[in-house]
């Protein structure tokens, strides 16, 4: 007998509905950044950090397209630029249109001049706040040994009163070099008693995690996380906190997507491909992994 004239058009509209959808999503990689909303919770806050410097203009642009795309989508509150240049950054300088989320930089000085650092505050949620402080480490990186300058000491009580005023229940410090200086194949590293007092200032006030510009650290009880450039080979995220997550790479281009919580701090390095190549989670301090 044959089907009722409905049955058949039934039939035909989930046929062509389960057309579209695959059609829709047809070469879009499974593990893509715009796939990952389903892991956020409301009370999520975004923010996006991303390696400073000189690219090709195009590689440049592709990068900048792909970062602010990744921002409308997850409404990211603010981008960190983690470079040498500050706000002549190449980044900040040819941004592909107005900025509708506020950019910070820190710069890379020398020895005697002033600035270069920040303090950004935001509520994350039921009154918990995240504290982003960038310091310009340009200042310290040459101190091997011997007293500190006037300017030197000056960051550095800067830093501690920063520290000493802000409660925040996250408190992440941003500088463009690595707390250890790092040699051949990252197998051995030099002292620099500066980064050595900056690291005691970061672990005397519990800061969780220390973004950076460079690789190779190993920072104890803070987070590490290192902002890769288009050039570099090595690890690029490492987060130490009872746990070590290290993951090598050939040379990508991209930034990282940080999602902050009460709870965690998860961290994605999204190249400039919008691909999620890694994703690290630091856990809030008296929390279990989960």
């Amino acid at each position: 007998m044959e089907k009722p004239c409905w049955v058949r058009t039934l039939v035909v509209q989930l046929a062509l509905c389960f057309a579209l959808y695959f059609a829709l999503h047809l070469g879009q990689p499974q593990n893509s950044v715009y796939n990952g909303r389903s892991e956020s919770r409301p009370l999520d806050l975004y923010f996006i950090s991303v390696r400073g410097g000189f690219r090709p203009l195009n590689q440049q642009t592709h990068l900048l397209k792909q970062l602010e795309k990744v921002a409308k989508t997850y409404k990211a509150r603010f981008v960190v630029n983690v470079g040498e240049l500050g706000e002549d950054d190449p980044l900040l300088q040819n941004l592909v249109s107005s900025p509708k989320v506020p950019w910070y930089a820190n710069r890379v000085s020398k020895a005697h001049e002033e600035g270069g650092y920040f303090l950004k505050q935001v509520n994350v949620s039921y009154g918990k706040t995240l504290s982003i402080i960038g310091v310009n480490t340009g200042l310290l990186k040459d101190v091997l040994t011997g007293p500190l300058n006037e300017t030197q000491n000056n960051q550095l009580h800067w830093l501690t009163r920063t520290l000493e005023e802000t409660s925040g229940n996250w408190r992440i410090v941003v500088g463009f070099h690595p707390l250890a200086v790092c040699k051949e194949k990252d197998e051995e590293m030099e002292a620099n008693q500066a980064f050595k007092t900056l690291q005691q200032i970061l672990m005397k006030f519990e800061v969780n995690a220390y973004i950076s510009g460079m690789d190779c650290s190993d920072q104890g009880s803070i987070g590490y996380i290192e902002n890769p450039g288009p050039n570099v080979i090595g690890p690029f995220l490492s987060l130490f906190s009872n746990q070590r997550s290290i993951l090598k790479r050939e040379s990508v281009d991209g930034f990282l997507l940080h999602r902050v919580n009460s709870l965690e701090l998860v961290t994605y390095f999204v190249t400039s491909d919008g691909e999620v190549v890694h994703r690290s989670i630091l856990q809030q301090r008296g929390k279990e992994v989960m």
